[in-house]
């Protein structure tokens, strides 16, 4: 088995990549297929401790996502993870064990090419070998033009692996449209290949007054709007500081038990406003 690969990346950090993630995993879970979730590098204060190993370590929203995925959490769904520290300072956690604390700096120019691309790899391919698909989140934003050479969380693996990838893009801050365009205008003709199309999140109102910016931008960029994700509130702990709480959609309080039900609330959400049956055509292609 050598499981086929769906991307989620975002214009930004809050444009919803772990929610959709969170979704396509239990949809394409309910759909019978063998998901596991996949995150290279996370940076995130919101740690899960894997219960088996009373341990390890991964981030919490990795966790769940490996219960939409109806899988118990693995070190191999995030090998790492970044703990910020502050001044520019974070604690390292290669596949759930603490491995140093690093500058910023030494982390991009020592590490993360060096070291950590391989064991990133490492972790995506053992668990290829064990599921259908895997729905790897990207971080942050892939055209951070600044860091994009070090960027082993977005597009370098998806150039890597040839990822299919969709871009998540949030309209309830404003300037969705633009940011799109932007995106692509700003990546690597190499990566815009595997870029399939778009997802607009955190949408109230009524969706055709978007019809013709829709229209222009799948013009513009030559890809596909696959839907409007309608703003939805749910009960989830946040991924970190710059997700979730601004906006009114995550809680951090929520106990283990009661995810199941939320994550059960966000895939419908997604799947009556995202065409899946086009995704799905694009990964299994």
């Amino acid at each position: 088995m050598n499981a086929k690969l769906i991307m989620v990346q975002g214009t930004s950090s809050g444009s919803g990549k772990s929610t959709v993630v969170t979704a396509f995993c239990r949809i394409l879970t309910n759909k019978g297929y063998s998901v596991a979730p996949f995150k290279a590098q996370n940076m995130s204060s919101n740690i899960y401790i894997i219960p088996r190993t009373k341990s390890h370590k991964i981030a919490r929203v990795q966790a769940i996502q490996a219960l939409a995925s109806r899988k118990e959490p693995d070190i191999r769904m995030n090998p790492i993870l970044l703990k910020p520290l502050g001044h520019y300072r974070s604690s390292v956690i290669l596949d759930g064990k603490f491995y140093s604390e690093m500058h910023a700096k030494e982390y991009y120019e020592e590490f993360v090419l060096q070291k950590g691309f391989q064991i990133i790899l490492n972790a995506l391919d053992s668990l290829r070998k064990e599921n259908d698909i895997l729905v790897i989140e990207g971080a942050g934003s892939p055209a951070e033009i600044n860091i994009s050479k070090y960027d082993v969380a977005n597009m370098l693996l998806a150039h890597k692996v040839c990822a299919p990838v969709i871009i998540t893009s949030d309209i309830e801050r404003g300037g969705c449209f633009a940011s799109i365009v932007g995106t692509m205008k700003l990546l690597k003709p190499s990566y815009r290949k595997l870029v399939r199309g778009f997802i607009i999140n955190k949408f109230l109102g009524d969706k055709s007054l978007l019809d013709k910016a829709i229209s222009y931008t799948e013009k513009l960029t030559q890809k596909k709007i696959f839907g409007i994700i309608p703003k939805v509130e749910f009960n989830l702990p946040n991924e970190d500081s710059l997700d979730g709480n601004n906006y009114g959609t995550f809680k951090s309080n929520l106990p283990e038990g009661l995810w199941d039900e939320q994550i059960d609330l966000i895939a419908k959400a997604v799947e009556e406003s995202v065409d899946m049956q086009s995704i799905l055509m694009e990964v299994i292609r």
